[in-house]
C-alpha cells in the first residue's frame, strides 16, 4: 500500500545543528540566561551569590545575563516560577531550563546542568 520512507538521522541532525547555529546568529558562543532567588541578605543566600557569579565569571565571561531576586521583596516571583526553596538558580536559556537548589558550591555539578564544559 503506502511506502517507508527511509530517514538518515545523521542528516536530520546536521539541519536541527545548522538551524540553531542561524537562530543564535551563526557561530557566536550561546548566551545564558541566569535567575538567582534568594532570601534576604542571610548567610546562604550572600555564599549563593558569590559562588554563582564566580561560576558566571570563570565559565561563562562575556556570555551570561544573571539577575538576581529577593523572594522576601518579591514574594510573588517565587510563586510564579514555582520556587519551593531558596536560593535557587534558574538556568532559562540555553533550554533546556534547569533548576539548581542550594548554596551553589558544588561547582562541577552546576556546570555540568548548565552543560559546560569546565575550564582545565
Amino acid at each position: 500500500m503506502g511506502r517507508k520512507k527511509q530517514v538518515d538521522l545523521g542528516q536530520d541532525k546536521n539541519v536541527i545543528d545548522a538551524f540553531e547555529r542561524a537562530v543564535r546568529g551563526g557561530d557566536e558562543p550561546e548566551i545564558y540566561v541566569l535567575r538567582l532567588y534568594v532570601t534576604g541578605t542571610t548567610p546562604n543566600s550572600r555564599r549563593a551569590i558569590e559562588n554563582v557569579r564566580k561560576i558566571c565569571e570563570e565559565h561563562l565571561q562575556g556570555r551570561y545575563e544573571l539577575e538576581i531576586f529577593d523572594i522576601y521583596q518579591q514574594p510573588d516571583l517565587a510563586r510564579e516560577v514555582q520556587i519551593v526553596a531558596a536560593p535557587t538558580l534558574i538556568k532559562k536559556l540555553p533550554l533546556p531550563l534547569r533548576k539548581f537548589i542550594g548554596d551553589m558550591s558544588r561547582t562541577e555539578k552546576i556546570l555540568l546542568g548548565l552543560d559546560v564544559k569546565p575550564k582545565e
